[in-house]
């Protein structure tokens, strides 16, 4: 009697087998027809699916998710997968590794791909702590009826500096972003009419508060100066002048005049 997924839910059973156990027993065990007596790896395109809904999809695993993935034709004949999901793209790093016997290290049983999940499109992205090792016969071996792969997709152990840098970063971007919805202007009813190409920036409101704030320190300053003198400062005393001696007619009088007798007459006063 076979059993399924739901008998093997036993206390302390843990799904951890080797490279030499995935290629040897489990994946030539698919590909060439071998009924196996557990149904334990499920078959499933992850390609279809971001790797955190993965976990959820596996018949079995912890911290590591076992799949049979079924290759394309493109990707049998040799031609580049499509790995791209809806989120990302998984990225294979380095060459292939090839996995050998224990028993036999001449004997190369199949080889490793590892690749890592990046948010975004290629050829940027965003990396993640997603991995992925895909392993598959290797081309000497009798071309079986379907090209499937196995893969393990696990997340890579993030150290504690490591998380403690990205709790920094989002901190430091959760401050920022603070700041500037503090430093977001309000608009008066003249400028909500203005065209976007003619809304005043940050920087603009940030340089105008600081004229105003200037202008107003040096008012502050003029004024305490202008108290101070009107405090300080001497009266200043204008001399005064007796108009008395405007009324004396002679005084008026020069001596060269006294020399032009025909015109002294006309010219006295």
């Amino acid at each position: 009697m076979e059993k399924t997924s739901s008998d093997l839910d036993l206390p302390g059973f843990r799904f951890h087998p080797t490279e030499e156990e995935l290629l040897d027993f489990y994946l030539k065990g698919i590909l060439y027809g071998k009924k196996l007596s557990f149904d334990i790896i499920g078959t499933l395109n992850l390609y279809r699916h971001d790797p955190w809904e993965l976990p959820a999809l596996a018949k079995i695993g912890e911290r590591e998710w076992y799949f049979f993935v079924p290759r394309d034709r493109r990707h049998a004949n040799g031609g580049r997968p499509n790995r791209t999901t809806e989120n990302g793209f998984w990225k294979a790093t380095g060459s292939d590794r090839q996995i050998r016997s224990v028993k036999d290290p001449k004997r190369v049983i199949g080889l490793r791909k590892t690749l890592v999940f990046y948010k975004g499109r290629a050829p940027r992205g965003c990396k993640t702590d997603w991995v992925m090792n895909e392993y598959r016969v290797p081309d000497t071996c009798p071309s079986p009826k379907e090209d499937i792969v196995l893969c393990k997709i696990y997340r890579k152990a993030t150290s504690l500096k490591v998380l403690e840098q990205r709790a920094a970063m989002e901190e430091d971007m959760r401050t920022s972003q603070v700041c500037i919805s503090e430093a977001d202007m309000v608009l008066s009813p003249e400028q909500e009419n203005l065209p976007m190409t003619m809304m005043p920036t940050k920087e603009d409101v940030w340089e105008e508060e600081e004229k105003k704030n200037k202008n107003e320190k040096e008012s502050e300053v003029s004024s305490k100066q202008m108290s101070w003198a009107k405090d300080n400062l001497p009266e200043l005393q204008l001399p005064k002048f007796n108009m008395e001696w405007m009324q004396d007619t002679f005084s008026l009088r020069s001596p060269w005049l006294e020399n032009w007798t025909p015109y002294a007459n006309v010219l006295n006063f």
